[in-house]
């Protein structure tokens, strides 16, 4: 497209943003799982139905670890602590209970305790930095290997290296027939819903956060929160597995909040398939059945399990589900129905005002800004240029949260922003467009636009349901027609997309969210003279649009004189000049420092 081809952005007439949108319909797995769970009594004996209901109790536990590794890339090395507190927290109430029912209403403390001590550990640990995953994966196996020890010792309570024994089934069952589908059933709602959510919302940000959690902070999610929630869920069906557990066995020992079962979970999780609920369930199932048979059979069963685990991990990282589903992939090219249009969300920036009071910067000793001092007020595009070095991302830096400030302030409409983290800037109508094309890569290029437009809106129970997905905006609209490969392009994954075709797609992605301030660094670089004239033409037409401020870091002298209005030029961390780009040129002190190149 060239500048010709612009469209009117005000006008009424749009087309729909959502053909060729990526099928989210619920996979067939949970009700094929349900089934053979359903068969399974009536082909074997009683007894192999009560092992596979343990290692189905194992599974629930295994899809929490793989939830938190396969979607959120954060290993949980510890998970079997919940485990072993659901189990002895349940087995203590059902102990209880047989003397006091009213001790049966103590049972949902066994989930619920476990998940907040979950929340409460990945709060602490992930407020602190979003790059805290081996940290993080440390802390809960050491703080596994301290409940193992507590329980060892807390024999009064707990019972001690001999366990927590005689603990009675629910009213009702028996452990040997009827809790056999009390399990299954557990286990088919657990994959379900788990299958669900990854497909809804906050499922499409779980892989966000795995992909690119600095993208996704800058777009205002607070990843920390949506980790230790995961987090949570993750501990919440370890402590349900757990609770499983003391009902199915009558007893719990100090091994249920072991290394080793914790070690197990990660190695069903890989086997299976980490991506998958069902994988989980199905690795925990099938090697750990595996295994106990082989147990009696082969003095070295372990080491047969280590080759497996290895050998899945070097050649097949999506498991022996993720081997299958791929051989019977397709693509759904079907058409999704159009969803609810969202009011604009932006505010009128004529009021806006950016002010940098003597900032300064330094990293690993080396200084970055030198008291750096400029402002701007209202509405209309910027541009920022200076030689390489001259501190012009760094600024951008500062002001969103990726570099530490040293001295100075930042106020954006009176406010300080200078110390929030990247989340919180976002919030306050800062959007960003890095250097180098930022995407999540390996979702669609319909799953980065969503991603972007639920920014600033998504809210409360928005993540959990349907709607969300085929939300749009007049101005998502008016975006794919300035950029009509893009919605050429929904199905593919945005990795695979060209050097000029992420730039577009980057900039949309910035701009959905309507910022009142807009940091733009570098949007040409990379593209051709032609690419360069549309991606002018389409900020210009945005920005103007949606009547917001916009900084534009830029080298190309020609671009910034496409793009007018103010220019800013920094050298060495400081501002050199500022004015039109003709006094600009005619500075004697800018010629000395910086001469632009026309592409």
């Amino acid at each position: 497209m060239d500048s010709s081809d612009a469209i009117d952005l005000n006008g009424t007439a749009r087309q729909s943003t959502r053909q060729m949108k990526r099928s989210r319909h619920l996979p067939s797995g949970p009700m094929a799982l349900g089934i053979g769970l359903c068969a399974l009594p009536f082909l074997t004996d009683e007894f192999t139905s009560y092992q596979i209901g343990l290692f189905l109790i194992y599974g629930i536990a295994t899809q929490g670890v793989a939830l938190c590794w396969g979607r959120l890339g954060f290993l949980p090395l510890g998970n079997a602590l919940f485990f072993g507190l659901g189990a002895y927290l349940a087995g203590g109430s059902l102990k209880a209970a047989s003397s006091n029912a009213l001790w049966y209403a103590t049972l949902p403390l066994a989930l619920m305790l476990p998940a907040a001590l979950a929340y409460l550990t990945a709060r602490l640990v992930f407020a602190r930095s979003s790059r805290s995953g081996p940290f993080f994966s440390l802390i809960t196996l050491a703080m596994t290997m301290l409940g193992f020890l507590v329980v060892q010792q807390w024999s009064a309570v707990t019972g001690g290296f001999n366990g927590m024994s005689d603990i009675p089934e629910p009213p009702g069952m028996d452990r040997y027939a009827d809790l056999y589908w009390v399990v299954a059933v557990c286990a088919v709602c657990s994959t379900l819903v788990l299958g669900v959510l990854i497909r809804r919302p906050i499922g499409t940000l779980w892989s966000a956060i795995a992909q690119n959690e600095d993208r996704l902070q800058l777009f205002g999610y607070a990843t920390d929160r949506i980790k230790a929630n995961a987090y949570a869920l993750s501990a919440l069906l370890a402590a349900a597995a757990g609770a499983l557990f003391a009902m199915h066995q009558g007893i719990v020992t100090p091994l249920s909040m072991g290394v080793v079962l914790a070690t197990e979970f990660i190695i069903w999780a890989a086997v299976g398939g980490k991506g998958s609920p069902l994988g989980a369930l199905l690795g925990a199932v099938l090697v750990g059945y595996a295994s106990s048979e082989l147990r009696d059979a082969f003095s070295y069963w372990e080491v047969l399990v280590a080759l497996l685990f290895l050998v899945v991990v070097r050649f097949l990282p999506a498991g022996l589900l993720g081997l299958v589903q791929g051989r019977h992939a397709h693509k759904d090219s079907g058409a999704e129905p159009v969803g609810k249009m969202l009011a604009p969300q932006s505010v009128p920036a004529g009021n806006l005002t950016l002010e940098f009071q003597n900032v300064s910067s330094s990293q690993g000793g080396v200084r970055i800004l030198d008291r750096l001092s400029f402002a701007l007020k209202g509405s209309g595009v910027r541009c920022i240029i200076g030689p390489n070095g001259a501190g012009k991302t760094s600024s951008f830096n500062v002001l969103t949260g990726r570099l530490p400030l040293r001295s100075g302030k930042i106020l954006l409409n009176g406010k300080d922003v200078s110390r929030l983290p990247a989340w919180q800037v976002a919030r306050h109508g800062v959007g960003r467009k890095m250097q180098v094309p930022s995407v999540f890569p390996d979702l669609t290029v319909s799953e980065n636009l969503d991603i972007a437009l639920w920014a600033g809106r998504l809210k409360g129970m928005d993540a959990l349901g349907r709607s969300a997905l085929s939300w749009h905006t007049p101005l998502l609209d008016d975006l794919l027609a300035l950029f009509p490969v893009l919605k050429q392009q929904l199905n593919e994954r945005a990795g695979s997309l060209s050097q000029g075709h992420r730039q577009a797609l980057e900039f949309s992605m910035t701009m959905l969210p309507e910022p009142q301030l807009v940091l733009l660094d570098e949007p040409c670089a990379g593209l051709s003279p032609k690419e360069t004239h549309q991606m002018i033409d389409a900020i210009k037409q945005v920005i103007e649009r949606l009547g917001v401020g916009a900084l534009v870091i830029e080298h190309d002298i020609s671009a910034v004189e496409a793009i007018g209005g103010t220019v800013f030029v920094f050298d060495q961390g400081s501002l050199l000049a500022a004015g039109t780009l003709d006094d600009i040129q005619s500075d004697p002190s800018v010629k000395s420092v910086y001469a632009g190149a026309r592409k």
